[in-house]
């Protein structure tokens, strides 16, 4: 039996069309929701409008050159929503991701990273996540409980729980209206970053641990 994991539809539908859920027997959704929450997309909205006021910006999401000033100032507030305000009251900037400052840490974590991204392509993504809806589809007319219901795969719904964009709430709403679901969430403070603990240990133990658990769960209740 298949397996998949991911997210929802965060910019790319993991679970794919609800009506044809034999594809995928068994998904694991790391992070993600099925449709876009509205203070999500208040998130998003921001970031678009740091883009958009972007001199070299010629409107829908075109550019006449990178925008440099406005892609620093995106990676700024990129880093107040992809890690927890407990990971920066941790210090985990510092103590677990090395570096010696602050500023620091916007600078080289943040802004360089972002600088180096073509604007149009990042326009792009906060458009595809902003959309972000598995009832978008004539069959479900925007039913999200209609859709939901429609997936017959076995879900493990793993939200972090300090994650500012998917918060644990979102997939607890969803719980109700799936048909064979398991809600776990990351008891993290790495904020969304602990569904891609590259850097942290201890989340990707837990993510390894709980989703060998699900899949041997399923597994021995196929047998």
């Amino acid at each position: 039996m298949p397996s998949t994991v991911g997210p929802w539809g965060r910019s790319r539908p993991i679970i794919g069309q609800p009506c044809s859920p034999t594809t995928s027997p068994r998904a694991v959704i790391n992070c993600g929701s099925a449709r876009t929450a509205t203070h999500n997309r208040v998130f998003l909205k921001g970031l678009m409008a740091v883009l958009e006021a972007a001199p070299e910006h010629c409107g829908g999401g075109r550019f006449s050159a990178e925008p440099d000033a406005a892609l620093r100032a995106f990676g700024r507030i990129y880093a107040g929503w992809a890690l927890s305000q407990d990971f920066y009251r941790a210090d985990l900037h510092r103590t677990a991701l090395g570096a010696p400052d602050l500023g620091t840490f916007l600078r080289t974590d943040w802004e360089e990273r972002f600088a180096k991204r073509p604007a149009a392509d990042l326009y792009a993504q906060l458009c595809t996540w902003e959309a972000g809806d598995i009832s978008r589809d004539p069959r479900y007319g925007g039913d999200l409980a209609q859709a939901l219901n429609a997936i017959a795969a076995r879900l493990l719904l793993m939200p972090g729980e300090t994650d500012l964009y998917f918060r644990v709430a979102d997939n607890a709403a969803e719980l109700p209206h799936l048909r064979d679901a398991v809600l776990q969430p990351i008891p993290s403070i790495w904020g969304h970053r602990a569904g891609n603990p590259s850097s942290n240990p201890a989340d990707a133990a837990y993510l390894r641990d709980t989703v060998r658990a699900f899949l041997a769960s399923a597994e021995a209740s196929a047998a």
